[in-house]
């Protein structure tokens, strides 16, 4: 298998932090009460729609008809989402930082509502060292379907084995290691840059370059 020349990024939990208790804990007073619309009403599953490209107005419709005395708290989801995203991983950035001073190619791969992506580049100039993001509401395919890792191949203009790519989804990561993308399962930052001088990809620090 060659060695990767570029990294595919995800970008939730792998650039910056993404929970929805972020948002939710300064929302309910009672802990149990947030456990109950996370778990209930705003969940994961239903959630996985604005990836697929769903609005945030036209997916919460269905769930306030079921949950009116909850509507405010819905309609939040949508309202401030940006508010569920942070920190910026400041161990990310510099990898990015340090792989864009070398000119590797770097790309974005993530599962997000369109109407999110653009607030979320806003949070780090890192995410201009890319040269294309695919992102899950723009296509209407969500990680960890086959179909998009082919389409962000295709768009680097690279072979899966040239790409190395980042996640903190163990589905994601079986998914495109299964299609021949060298990768690694994004756990503790500190990581990160032992991975891409393992690679390759960066040199060892106190070496220069």
């Amino acid at each position: 298998m060659r060695a990767p020349r570029g990294v595919l990024w995800d970008v939730g939990n792998v650039i910056v932090g993404w929970s929805p208790r972020r948002l939710y804990e300064t929302i309910f007073r009672e802990p149990a009460a947030c456990d109950r619309f996370l778990s209930s009403v705003c969940t994961l599953d239903w959630h996985i729609e604005h990836d697929r490209g769903v609005s945030f107005r036209d997916n919460a419709a269905p769930l306030i008809a079921r949950h009116p005395e909850l509507e405010a708290e819905i309609r939040l989801w949508g309202e401030r989402f940006l508010d569920m995203v942070g920190p910026v991983f400041a161990e990310t950035e510099a990898a990015i930082y340090a792989l864009a001073a070398r000119g590797v190619p770097q790309f974005g791969l993530t599962n997000m509502p369109s109407e999110a992506w653009s607030g979320v580049q806003a949070l780090s100039p890192a995410f201009g060292h890319f040269r294309d993001t695919v992102v899950s509401g723009d296509e209407g395919l969500v990680k960890p379907d086959p179909a998009i890792f082919r389409l962000a191949a295709e768009r680097a203009g690279m072979a899966p084995e040239e790409l190395l790519f980042i996640d903190d989804s163990a589905a994601n990561i079986a998914a495109a290691e299964a299609l021949g993308f060298h990768v690694h399962r994004f756990e503790d930052p500190a990581r990160l840059n032992p991975l891409l001088v393992g690679h390759g990809l960066l040199e060892a620090r106190g070496r220069g370059g």
